[in-house]
């Protein structure tokens, strides 16, 4: 590493201000950035010290996203066997789907971190590390045979669209990885509506063994066929069809909790996302009128991708709440609309997304009014003493 020090420092001053390749700045400081801890330090005013900036922060996110990420690409394979009925072993299972899943990955990471740069260069500023975690979101809460181009489209409307309008990392409103799945929602829904059969290789229907029909839980839920839903334990382990990274709740549990060790994500948002979700599916035990509402609320929790968007979507920092009353109210709303719109409106199986991306708009207004009531409680508090 000290080799790779010493040439970046020789070569650094031709990318500086006079320097031959001044107009690649940006892009220079990026990759010497990734590899090593910026020496820049405060030198005047106010500042707070912390041992950890932005690239950590997203590194932790990625290392928290790996177990979802790799039984996904496990599964894909399964899910492929089990289509065909053959008999593979573990490795062959896995290899098949990791490069199923691996250009979804490099298209997302290609397409998306080509427009940071390019808006970095035009710019003059730093690139953001943002989409350093959304390049990886992005191919996980899609279906494995989604087209590369729709992918690529998709990926190009949430940087741009989703972020770069706004300024960049830091002022984007909307999660950038569920906008790319809004988008390929709403403009190709025949690959994105969440009840059709999303296994790799799947080309027609006498490619499929009798018996096996691949739809996902959420798909036979709203067709009421409650008795040909997969168990319990399936459905938490992750051995069903579904989104690449959003199958394995178990998966997602272990990149919980190490969110909530290192202190990245917030579990404040993720405890209330799930209690909100309990509330509208105890509400829906009361009321039940079809069997839909007759499944047991918790059970909502390991069906599609609630739990994933629970750990890694709700808690975006950006675009979440950002004071402790509003994390609570907040993720208790992300999760009480998420199953409000996957129980009441058949056209939409999969409310998660649509919950969140509704919550982050009315985030600042939560943060808002919660400010707000602060201050008036203590000025109420002020004049309480000053008249005492």
């Amino acid at each position: 590493m000290k080799a790779l020090r010493n040439y970046i420092d020789k070569i650094k001053p031709q990318f500086q201000k006079g320097g031959r390749f001044e107009m690649f700045h940006s892009t220079f400081d990026a990759f010497e950035t990734f590899l090593f801890v910026p020496n820049t330090v405060t030198s005047k005013g106010s500042h707070i010290r912390d041992s950890i900036d932005l690239k950590r922060t997203m590194s932790m996110v990625i290392i928290a996203l790996i177990p979802a990420m790799l039984f996904g690409m496990w599964n894909v394979g399964y899910q492929h066997v089990l289509s065909i009925g053959a008999s593979w072993n573990f490795w062959e299972t896995f290899w098949y789907g990791f490069f199923k899943v691996l250009p979804l990955i490099l298209v997302s990471y290609g397409v998306g971190l080509s427009i940071e740069f390019a808006f970095a260069q035009s710019r003059g500023h730093e690139v953001n590390e943002g989409f350093l975690v959304s390049g990886l979101l992005v191919p996980l809460i899609m279906p494995v045979d989604v087209p590369l181009w729709m992918l690529a489209i998709a990926t190009a409307f949430a940087v741009i669209i989703g972020k770069e309008v706004f300024g960049g990392t830091g002022y984007n409103v909307f999660n950038p990885a569920l906008l790319a799945r809004a988008f390929l929602f709403f403009a190709y829904p025949s690959h994105m509506s969440g009840d059709k059969v999303w296994i790799a290789g799947l080309t027609s229907g006498k490619d499929v063994v009798d018996g096996f029909s691949g739809a996902t839980p959420l798909a036979k839920a709203a067709a009421y066929q409650i008795d040909k839903m997969p168990s319990a334990y399936d459905m938490f382990m992750g051995f069903i069809p579904g989104s690449v990274g959003e199958t394995s709740k178990l998966a997602i549990l272990i990149g919980a909790v190490f969110l909530i060790i290192t202190g990245i994500g917030s579990w404040k948002i993720m405890v209330s996302v799930f209690g909100g979700g309990l509330a509208a599916g105890l509400l829906f035990n009361a009321f039940a009128v079809n069997p839909y509402m007759e499944i047991p609320a918790w059970q909502h929790f390991i069906m599609g991708g609630f739990a994933f968007g629970a750990v890694f979507m709700a808690t975006d920092p950006v675009s979440a709440s950002h004071t402790e009353l509003g994390k609570w109210i907040y993720g208790f709303l992300v999760g009480f609309l998420a199953l409000l719109v996957r129980v009441l409106n058949p056209a939409y199986p999969e409310g998660m997304m649509l919950a969140i991306l509704f919550m982050n708009v009315f985030a600042p207004l939560i943060d808002y009014y919660v400010v707000e009531a602060n201050i008036k409680r203590r000025l109420k508090r002020a004049k309480k003493v000053a008249n005492s």
